[in-house]
């Protein structure tokens, strides 16, 4: 009598080598049970029924023939023939029995499962594919999984349907556009211990940033329950980035969060339906806390380095990672349920740098998630059933309360996608990563507030926010060739405030950030006025008082948020070009702009001339503003020192007098932010006649100077910027600006001190640019969309000086 096939293999057993016999999410849970577990990561033990079982089950049966009948000269792009021809040859893999001896397996390993965990045990079942998770292709959700299975005969049945699900529409389909050929293909199947995440939370984690491929962070999303409404986008999970150089070097602090509305959770079923899952609203208390505490982030983004680094090639090159994880209600403990290579962002090769650019503004109808980077105009079609899917025409923008692989084959054929629910780790945002396409998720009311077949633009190319725009807009794409691209000796830096950005424009070529400013970060993301949220009491307006309550309701104060929202916008702007010099001042507000912030009004001065006003340093250790600085001293403290981002640079703008440095550098040092401490320097504007005439006593107390040449020109020339009357005398081409500038540097190399220019000059004008280098100025900081055009200037210049 012959041996008995073994078609049962426990994770212990398994390495990633055996995706032939055990498909990639076995193989990849196998690997890491054998060599993570002892690194403190967490894998729920399991088995995995072999791709030889499921060829097995078609052997018995001689089911080959028939779906050789049912599949041969199938055309993929006919969705309604697809749909009779997938639903046929599952029929045919379904309708084959399992064999008495791999159903005996099956029920031998399940008991043994049982053994260690106990006869209340449920099992997730779900497929693994034989050519699933490849570097080159995720086909992510193409089969099916079955959730809070318990009992022998549901296992089984199970174990069938995933079999079967090999063949649904979507797995069919993108096979076909993969090049792969589905009898040589099979499917072997996961059974794993349940994870108890419908008690607790779960979610998806990427070990770089999915929208810019920046891979310095770790990504994180999470919602309450069941892992399936995150995969799928059902619901607007959490996110959290953790920063990696800063994590591997000890530092333990999340850089960045955002809510998510969590409006729904996926529990087990209560038994009174067949089937065992089922969606539930979660509570208003659920929807205004995050879903997982820092702690445990910062448990994720430890597994999230150790996973990535396990599975680097042997130069110790990354492998960024696509991880889905769950926290156990019953433990409390966090698990790893799948992981394999990340396949959109990773991928991107050559030195291309595409930057799209709206040349027209309109009112968005709809935000939401932006995915990608690009701009797309097109006509809306609003889809919402599966139905009306072979109405869909190649180049429209799909709109839908949420996609489903289903969707695939009209999704590869829009030109943008929007939908209602999901967030940027969700089946739509994937699917529109890898086909290349702008997606706005999670916009709440897209298919409400869009009317159908109208002309629309997609635009993601402002930052984490997209937006869709009636009519169709103009725009720009600029690529560029950075491969032969040479560095100058005069630095290029960055002007940046949006930290949505941050990411995708640290692969500028570049020298760091000369100019980071705080007042877009307190503008758009705190919106109230410092001292309001120190005082609320003091704040008279009923209804200004109430938005800040609802502002700071999961705070313990108003300090609090004030310090965590600034912190994380810089934090993530320091990240983001780590470990170059990140130059960022402090707030240069002026009265009028100050009052304009939600409860501002009460704590600002009415002045004639707000612009040479109580501005910059003379507000920092004044009565009226000094707690307020305090809070943006303790916020960059966090930075530095809690978050470990020590290239950050502060600056201290629109400084008078010498006086008047020595007293806010006295302030900082009382409030935790000493000179020279912890690798601190502290540069000052340079943008007030006196600072040039001075600028040898400004020099023993600061690192470095940043020219500011839009003030500097103005209180030179006397001249109002914003005065419509005088505005044409503003010229920083002036011979008088440009000595100013001179003397300047010249000063600052005398000191031997840093010396930089940030203002709009050298962006507007080619000549000031020149000019610059010929003063052998250190440094000069531009607008993003000005870079790559003055860095080819710098480079003619510094050639024609003999420089290079």
């Amino acid at each position: 009598m012959s041996e008995q096939p073994d078609f049962i293999r426990w994770f212990k057993e398994l390495t990633i080598e055996d995706i032939p016999l055990v498909g990639g999410k076995n193989a990849s849970l196998g690997e890491m049970y054998r060599e993570l577990t002892a690194q403190g990561i967490l894998i729920p033990n399991g088995f995995a029924v072999t791709a030889e079982a499921y060829r097995y089950v078609l052997d018995q049966a001689d089911a080959w023939e028939p779906l050789h009948q049912a599949l041969d000269d199938l055309d993929p792009d006919d969705v309604a023939d697809l749909a009779r021809r997938a639903r046929r040859a599952r029929e045919i893999v379904y309708a084959s029995p399992l064999p008495e001896d791999l159903e005996r397996q099956i029920l031998g390993a399940y008991a043994e499962l049982k053994r260690q965990y106990g006869d209340d045990l449920s099992v997730a079942v779900r497929s693994s594919a034989t050519a699933e998770d490849l570097p080159t292709a995720s086909f992510a959700g193409q089969q099916d999984t079955y959730l809070n299975v318990s009992g022998e005969q549901s296992l089984l049945d199970a174990c069938k349907r995933c079999f079967a699900s090999l063949f649904t529409d979507r797995a069919i389909h993108y096979r076909i556009d993969q090049g792969f050929d589905h009898f040589k293909l099979a499917l072997s199947v996961c059974v794993m211990k349940m994870v108890r995440s419908d008690l607790a939370s779960s979610g998806v984690l990427f070990s770089l940033d999915t929208e810019s491929g920046f891979n310095d962070v770790v990504f994180i999303t999470g919602a309450y329950g069941l892992g399936e409404n995150v995969v799928q986008g059902a619901v607007d999970p959490d996110e959290f980035y953790v920063h990696k150089p800063t994590f591997g070097q000890g530092y333990r602090s999340v850089l960045r969060r955002s809510l998510g509305a969590k409006k729904i959770k996926m529990i087990y079923s209560d038994g009174s339906t067949r089937e065992p899952i089922r969606n539930v609203a979660t509570s208003l208390q659920e929807r205004d806390r995050f879903c997982i505490g820092d702690e445990d982030v910062l448990v994720l983004a430890d597994y999230a380095i150790k996973i990535e680094k396990h599975y680097s090639d042997k130069a110790g090159h990354a492998k960024p990672m696509d991880i889905e994880w769950a926290k156990d209600g019953l433990d409390g403990k966090l698990y790893i349920v799948q992981a394999r290579p990340e396949t959109v962002a990773s991928q991107k090769q050559g030195a291309i740098l595409e930057q799209y650019e709206l040349r027209e503004r309109a009112e968005p109808i709809v935000t939401g998630h932006a995915v990608g980077s690009k701009i797309a105009p097109g006509t809306a079609r609003i889809i919402r059933k599966v139905e009306q899917l072979t109405e869909f025409k190649a180049g429209e923008i799909l709109i839908a309360d949420m996609t489903t692989p289903d969707w695939e084959p009209v999704m590869k054929i829009a030109s943008a996608i929007i939908t209602n629910r999901g967030g940027r780790t969700c089946h739509a945002a994937i699917v529109a990563r890898e086909l290349g396409v702008p997606a706005v998720i999670g916009c709440g009311n897209a298919t409400a507030a869009i009317a159908d077949r109208i002309p629309i633009t997609v635009s993601c190319a402002e930052g984490d926010t997209g937006k869709v725009y009636p009519g169709h807009l103009k725009f720009d794409v600029n690529r560029t060739d950075l491969s032969n691209l040479q560095r100058p000796k005069t630095h290029i830096m960055i002007n940046i405030g949006n930290p949505e950005i941050a990411f995708k424009t640290s692969f500028l070529p570049n020298d760091g950030v000369g100019l980071a400013r705080m007042e877009f970060i307190i503008t758009e993301y705190i919106k109230a006025h410092p001292m309001a949220l120190i005082h609320p009491d003091r704040v008279q307006n009923p209804k200004e008082k109430e938005q800040l309550a609802l502002l700071t309701a999961r705070y313990a104060s108003g300090s609090d948020f004030f310090i965590e929202k600034l912190s994380e916008g810089v934090g993530t702007i320091a990240a983001a070009f780590y470990p170059k010099p990140v130059v960022v001042r402090m707030s240069d507000f002026k009265t009028n702009e100050y009052a304009t912030l939600l409860g501002g009004r009460g704590f600002e001065f009415e002045e004639a001339n707000p612009m040479i006003g109580f501005r910059g340093a003379s507000r920092y250790t004044h009565p009226a503003y000094a707690e307020g600085f305090a809070l943006e001293c303790a916020a960059m403290k966090r930075v530095r020192d809690g978050m470990g981002l020590t290239n950050v640079i502060l600056m201290i703008p629109f400084c008078r007098r010498v006086e008047e440095a020595e007293r806010v550098l006295d302030y900082m040092a009382k409030l935790g932010l000493k000179h020279g401490e912890n690798g601190l320097k502290i540069y000052v504007m340079c943008e007030i006649p006196n600072n040039v005439i001075q600028i040898d006593a400004f020099s023993r107390h600061f690192d470095g100077f940043s020219i500011g040449s839009n003030d500097l020109t103005q209180l030179t020339l006397g001249v109002d910027r914003d005065s419509q009357i005088v505005a044409e005398d503003f010229d920083e081409r002036d011979p008088g600006v440009k000595e100013m500038i001179r003397l300047a540097v010249a000063g600052a190399r005398r000191n031997g001190r840093h010396c930089g220019l940030c203002g709009q000059a050298p962006s507007d004008y080619p000549e000031m640019a020149e000019f610059l280098v010929e003063t052998g100025i250190d440094s000069m900081s531009l607008n993003p969309d000005t870079v790559l055009k003055t860095t080819q200037l710098v480079l003619e210049t510094e050639k024609r000086l003999g420089r290079t």
